[in-house]
C-alpha cells in the first residue's frame, strides 16, 4: 500500500531541490519566491533524533524520533536523504514530501551536496537547482559582512563552500546552476526555471 501511495503522490507537482553554500543567497531568493507565489510552495517536515527545544512543536518544526526508530526507517528505504550532525541524525522522509505534494504544493528541499547525491538515487524526480556565489572573494565578503561568526567558523564555511562550488560543476548533477551576482537577475532565472510547475499548481487549484 505504501508503494502505491508513493507512486500516486509522484503525479503531484515536482519537488524542488535547492542547494548551494551558505552566503550564496538561497534564503533571500526563497523569501522572494514565497512572497510572490503565496500558497504554491510547501516545506517538508524533517525528522531528527535531537530533543525538541523550548517552543518547538512535534510534527511542525520536526518529527522527533528515537535513533532506533529513525535508523529502522532508513534501513527500510523510507528516507530520501539523511545525515548526522553533532551526534544527532536528521533526514527527509518520503512521507514528509508526499504530505506536501498531497496538498498540491511544490515541496522545497533545501539540501546540502551529500543530500543531493542521495536524492539522485531515489525515484523522487525533483528539479535540481544550485545557487552559487559569483566568486569565493564575494562569498567571503558576504559572510564577513554578516558579522555573525568567529574566524574559525567562517574559515570552515569557506572551505565547505569551495567544495560545494567545485561539485556543482559536475555534469548532469543540477538541472540549473544560478550564479547570484545580481539578485533580481538571479531571481528571474529561478522563477523561469519553476514557472511550469507553478502554473500547474495554479491551474489545478482553479479546477
Amino acid at each position: 500500500m505504501r508503494h502505491c501511495i508513493y507512486e500516486k503522490a509522484m503525479a503531484g507537482p515536482r519537488p524542488v531541490v535547492l542547494s548551494g553554500p551558505s552566503g550564496a543567497g538561497k534564503s533571500t531568493l526563497l523569501k522572494k519566491l514565497l512572497n510572490e507565489f503565496d500558497g504554491v510552495f510547501g516545506f517538508s517536515v524533517s525528522h531528527t533524533t535531537r530533543n525538541p527545544r523550548p517552543g518547538e512543536v512535534n510534527g511542525k518544526d520536526y518529527h522527533y524520533v528515537t535513533r532506533e526508530v529513525m535508523q529502522a526507517s532508513i534501513d527500510n528505504g523510507e528516507f530520501i536523504e539523511n545525515a548526522e550532525f553533532s551526534g544527532n541524525m536528521y533526514g527527509t522522509s518520503k512521507a514528509a514530501v508526499q504530505a506536501v505534494q498531497a496538498k498540491n504544493l511544490i515541496c522545497i528541499l533545501d539540501i546540502d551536496m551529500q543530500g543531493v547525491k542521495n536524492i539522485k538515487r531515489t525515484d523522487l524526480n525533483p528539479i535540481y537547482i544550485s545557487i552559487q556565489p559569483p566568486s569565493m572573494q564575494e562569498l567571503e565578503k558576504r559572510l564577513r559582512d554578516r558579522k555573525t561568526e568567529s574566524e574559525e567558523s567562517l574559515q570552515k564555511r569557506l572551505k565547505a563552500a569551495f567544495v560545494d562550488m567545485e561539485l556543482s560543476k559536475e555534469d548532469g548533477l543540477f538541472d540549473v546552476v544560478i550564479v547570484n551576482n545580481d539578485l533580481n537577475e538571479a531571481y528571474g532565472n529561478l522563477k523561469d526555471t519553476l514557472l511550469e510547475e507553478i502554473e500547474k499548481v495554479k491551474n489545478t487549484s482553479k479546477a
